[in-house]
């Protein structure tokens, strides 16, 4: 059977995270993810260990938004947890033994063509439509771009812009500062489906805290949120459970319930 979940502030948090969460006096971390030759993400040793578990007696898959030169800073899916398959990029790209699976790619090329407005199209409509992002903007593989705001918009605000991208083809997501907007088409929830046909397994359990991650959560038979999930906002704790606990702790809180999901001793 198969288990996932998103990595960034619901399995494994930044300093900025951390920072913003806290930490329990009686947790200790564990660094996992190296850049430029520093750590700079960290989740608990008990997380660890029972991911390490959840891999074993499944087949586990990360979820994430990160281009895959991003997820790839996580070390410890290098040598400590080694995985069969992973999904980057929002859902853009399936890795198959650490390298994108051909047939996905060129499957998700013809629906961009068909699916959505450009990129120029859709600033021009925020534009017009007064909307002003203070931030930095990037290009994540030229697949979909995000803002690193200075400032965040308004609950309005970003309601006006959540509607605006949808008439265009696009969906939009806030995580920490980061402001992402996506087309459709690209979709964690049809990248997961995907190996669910290839592999002939059910989605067991599944993990996110953002509103980007319920196109794969809807598709698992059980459902976790750390409670400072973004996702919160846009649906209602009837469609998941959410956990007592914030930041680091609630990734460990989210990998025990995967445990008692695999009917595994914690």
């Amino acid at each position: 059977m198969i288990t996932a979940s998103d990595l960034d502030r619901t399995l494994m948090y930044s300093d900025r995270a951390i920072e913003e969460f806290g930490i329990p006096a009686n947790l200790v971390l564990k660094p996992v993810e190296m850049i430029k030759g520093k750590w700079a993400g960290y989740m608990t040793e008990a997380s660890f260990s029972m991911l390490r578990e959840v891999n074993k007696h499944s087949l586990f898959i990360p979820v994430t938004t990160r281009t895959t030169e991003q997820f790839k800073r996580f070390v410890i899916f290098e040598k400590e947890i080694p995985l069969s398959y992973a999904i980057t990029t929002n859902g853009a790209h399936i890795l198959y033994n650490g390298e994108p699976l051909k047939e996905w790619s060129e499957h998700l090329i013809i629906q961009l063509r068909n699916g959505c407005a450009s990129e120029e199209e859709l600033l021009s409509a925020l534009k017009r439509a007064g909307i002003t992002l203070d931030g930095e903007r990037k290009q994540a593989e030229n697949l979909f771009f995000y803002f690193v705001l200075n400032c965040l918009p308004s609950p309005s605000e970003l309601s006006a812009i959540r509607g605006l991208t949808a008439n265009y083809g696009w969906k939009m997501s806030l995580q920490g500062r980061k402001l992402y907007f996506i087309p459709t088409a690209i979709s964690k929830g049809k990248a997961l489906e995907y190996i669910c046909n290839r592999e002939g397994m059910e989605a067991m359990a599944g993990a996110g805290d953002s509103v980007l991650d319920w196109d794969f959560l809807k598709n698992c038979r059980y459902r976790f949120v750390p409670s400072h999930g973004e996702l919160l906002k846009v649906k209602g704790p009837a469609d998941f459970t959410l956990t007592n606990q914030l930041g680091v702790a609630a990734g460990e809180e989210i990998l025990q319930h995967f445990l008692k999901s695999l009917k595994l001793k914690i």
